[in-house]
């Protein structure tokens, strides 16, 4: 019986797993592991929420001191804490002096055994009770452990190794290989044949595409070799094509042939003559046996579910990889494409420059918003238009124009694409390194390692050798070849674990309770009741300092950062005011007094996953902020105690730019003050930055003699040298730090320094927003000046820049 279910679950797998595109196929095996697990009680209800929804509302009143500063901030202890309360069989000793320490400070932590030995183990020296049998442990808490890294995302190991949220896709992967095997971590590509051979007449075939795939070539190689293609009839739908479609495939089942209907997303209106069409098929019993329907549709919420369901799907989506792509743009060449200009030489190189330089701009956008800012859907069709311009520009008279192909490539081909002011800077940095003379010299490498170079036209006689060249390349790259540093791979790891995370906990179901357990109900309640709690006073100024908002002697009007003050305090009263209302209504939807809104539905559902309610952040009410609950409403309060000290307190000696709304209008305010008090017009002043030896503002002596200081700044992709006074390299598995104290000067007429770099600041680490009238992100807050001993477009390859507040 266990082989019989066990090739059940296989076959039920293979059959769905073909239907998912790449991304999620892991999803669904682990979840299917976990599902197994927790119906056999190795994974508790407890265990189940803390590695979806993270920290709970615990008791840590009798929380013991933190044994190893240095080993765990504040927060990982808290984490390491809720592991003992909230696990069974989870030791207190989250700092593994012995065994654990050293598996999760391991290269492959999720790869190590746990310790056999449990008398072997010391353990901490804090009352909080010893573990039960070091056995109840078992590899599901690894996840647990590793998901730690997400509770502090400025904590760092010296050798860039420990407990880490980027090592938990491939523990997920190692879980799911242990629970069911290599089958459910190993997925095959199906084929058409595998396909038809599954199908029937009245069975359609959906293709679900993807950017930059498209299966027709494919199918249609397969239906030569079964003497199909003649008679096959292709239509791609959209506006007046559908009256054509159904003739179409009224005919081929009478015939016996097959019909491929092409782009059904794009003929919306036509998707319930469609899924009619497909029923027909299944109550017919006059259609010919050789009759086959095919559909390609890209994912849209209204194509037909019930063509899903009755279908046999298969994603198709563009190789993956850097090497991958290159390889892909050469297919289509031919031998006289490659050597048809008078410029041989240069033909040659420059045209496998943009196929590089295409392949790196597509591939950079798995590193998220250090790769791009904005995900681009570049496409072949700016690789050609380019190859093509090049190509005409190479058999002018004269020498290359370097700077027009620059312009018309960067800025109008690709960067007509591009929304960004500031990822447009990083194309052309990109560019630059391609459509070089550079390129033209032997051996040019395209990567500080010199892993990637451009060919020489001794490699490159013809296409196929061109293919072999690229096939030479690593089949997984590494960051240095995108100008990035390897924490750049960490990063994309934790974007893609936590990917996974919360597609698991976007299906989760409700909890009823049972078992000991709360409900979903229960714990609800006690997060609403507790928050409401804790919430701070209202903002107002019967105790105000006589300079917070003073009054100017020269206008008699209030000052512009009084002004600011006043503004700021107006929006977090009534985003107060958002929170105590809808937390009591809240409350009383739950106990059936008041109609559970859909509105308080959604709430009830985001404080079940500790997430921030959309009713707290839509219609401006709330300010951008990525944290989950329990950080942003700690971080709300911590906001709400600085403006309540700017205001009874006086003018601060620094300001944290991270509590501001609208930081922008803070630092317009700045200079409407200085444009007041020196009588320059507004629009002739901008800022002078002076970076302070400092990151701590208790160490600043006092407020500066000019201008204001600056704190809570955070530097992402690089950081900061406190020797040398310039921006850095990170340090490997340091993926944020504080940036030092900052003092803003107003300055007249000042002029841009091209040997600095301009350091963007973000509100939040995704960067995007929308994009506001000065080409700019409404997410971006100003870019200053930084020294740097390196090429400024060094740091911007890098995706350097500065954060306002972090995403734990």
């Amino acid at each position: 019986m266990t082989n019989l279910a066990n090739q059940i679950l296989n076959g039920i797998f293979q059959n769905v797993c073909r239907g998912l595109f790449e991304d999620n196929k892991l999803t669904c095996s682990f979840l299917i592991a976990t599902a197994l697990q927790r119906h056999a009680g190795e994974i508790t209800a407890k265990e189940w929420s803390l590695l979806l929804r993270g920290l709970g509302l615990l008791d840590m009143t009798q929380k013991p001191p933190n044994p190893d500063p240095d080993f765990f901030t504040e927060k990982m202890w808290d984490y390491a804490l809720r592991l003992h309360l909230g696990m069974e069989g989870m030791g207190q000793d989250l700092s593994f002096e012995a065994s654990l320490t050293n598996n999760v400070r391991h290269d492959t932590p999720h790869l190590q055994k746990l310790p056999a030995d449990y008398d072997g183990v010391q353990w901490l020296h804090c009352d909080v009770g010893r573990p039960k049998e070091l056995n109840q442990l078992h590899y599901f808490h690894y996840l647990l452990l590793l998901k730690a890294k997400q509770t502090s995302a400025t904590w760092n190991f010296p050798t860039g190794q420990g407990l880490a949220q980027e090592k938990l896709l491939v523990a997920i992967q190692e879980h799911t290989r242990r629970c069911l095997g290599e089958n459910f971590i190993i997925f095959p590509t199906a084929t058409v044949a595998e396909l038809y051979a599954d199908s029937t007449r009245s069975t359609p075939i959906v293709f679900v595409l993807s950017t930059g795939a498209d299966p027709t070539s494919m199918l249609l190689r397969f239906a030569q070799e079964l003497d199909m293609a003649s008679t096959m009839g292709v239509i791609s739908l959209g506006q007046g094509q559908g009256p054509k479609a159904i003739k179409m495939v009224d005919e081929a089942c009478k015939k016996g042939t097959w019909v491929l209907l092409q782009n059904c997303h794009l003929y919306k209106t036509f998707m319930p003559q469609l899924e009619k069409m497909c029923e027909t098929l299944e109550e017919s019993n006059m259609i010919h046996k050789d009759f086959r329907l095919f559909l390609t549709s890209m994912p849209a919420a209204y194509f037909p579910v019930p063509v899903l369901q009755n279908g046999i799907k298969l994603t198709t989506e563009p190789p993956k990889g850097l090497r991958a792509n290159v390889i892909r743009s050469f297919l289509p060449m031919t031998d006289e494409q490659l050597g048809d200009s008078a410029k041989d030489k240069e033909w040659r190189k420059l045209q496998f420059g943009l196929k590089f330089f295409h392949a790196v701009i597509q591939e950079r956008r798995k590193f998220g918003p250090l790769g791009w800012n904005i995900r681009y859907e570049f496409n072949d069709s700016d690789l050609e238009t380019s190859t093509t311009i090049t190509h005409n520009m190479l058999e002018l008279d004269g020498p290359i124009p370097w700077d027009t192909l620059l312009f018309v490539i960067g800025h109008i081909n690709y960067g007509g694409r591009v929304t960004d002011d500031n990822d447009r800077k990083c194309l052309l940095a990109i560019l630059e390194k391609y459509v070089t003379p550079k390129i033209l010299e032997p051996g040019y490498a395209f990567s500080e390692s010199g892993t990637y170079r451009c060919p020489d036209n001794s490699d490159t006689a013809d296409v196929e050798s061109w293919r072999k060249f690229v096939a030479s390349f690593p089949l997984a790259e590494q960051p240095e070849v995108f100008g990035m540093h390897d924490n750049a791979n960490i990063s994309f790891m934790s974007q893609e674990s936590e990917k996974v995370l919360n597609t698991v906990l976007s299906i989760q179901p409700r909890e009823a309770g049972g078992g000991g357990g709360k409900s979903s109900e229960e714990i609800v309640l006690e997060i609403s009741a507790d928050q409401e709690s804790r919430l701070p006073e209202r903002l107002h100024t019967e105790n105000a300092h006589a300079d917070s908002f003073a009054m100017s002697e020269e206008t008699g009007l209030m000052t512009s950062l009084g002004t600011c003050l006043s503004q700021e305090m107006s929006r977090f009263n009534r985003l107060l005011q958002q929170l105590g209302t809808t937390l009591k209504q809240l409350q009383k939807a739950v106990k059936g007094i008041i109609v559970m809104t859909g509105e308080l539905d959604d709430m009830f559902n985001s404080l079940l996953n500790n997430g921030v309610p959309n009713l707290w952040t839509k219609d401006g009410i709330g300010y951008p902020c990525l944290k989950p609950l329990n950080s942003w409403f700690e971080d709300m309060i911590l906001r709400f105690d600085f403006f309540r000290d700017w205001i009874e307190g006086g003018i601060p000696v620094a300001y944290w730019i991270s509590s501001f709304y609208f930081p922008q209008g803070f630092l317009t305010s700045v200079l409407q003050g200085y444009s007041r008090k020196e009588m320059i017009p507004v629009d002739q002043l901008s800022f002078e930055f002076v970076m302070q030896d400092t990151s701590d503002p208790q160490e600043l002596d006092g407020a500066p003699a000019e201008g204001i200081y600056i704190h809570g700044l955070f530097m992402d992709g690089a950081a900061w040298n406190f020797e040398d006074m310039t921006i850095d390299d990170q340090e490997f598995g340091t993926m944020f730090v504080k940036s030092p104290v900052i003092n803003f000067i107003p300055w007249k007429d000042k002029k841009a320094n091209n040997e600095k770099y301009r350091c963007p600041i973000y509100k939040t680490s995704i960067r995007a927003g929308t994009l506001s009238t000065t080409g700019h992100s409404t997410n971006f807050v100003l870019a200053i000046e930084v020294e740097t001993l390196n090429d400024p477009a060094y740091w911007t390859l890098k995706g350097a820049a500065m954060l306002t507040m972090l995403n734990d």
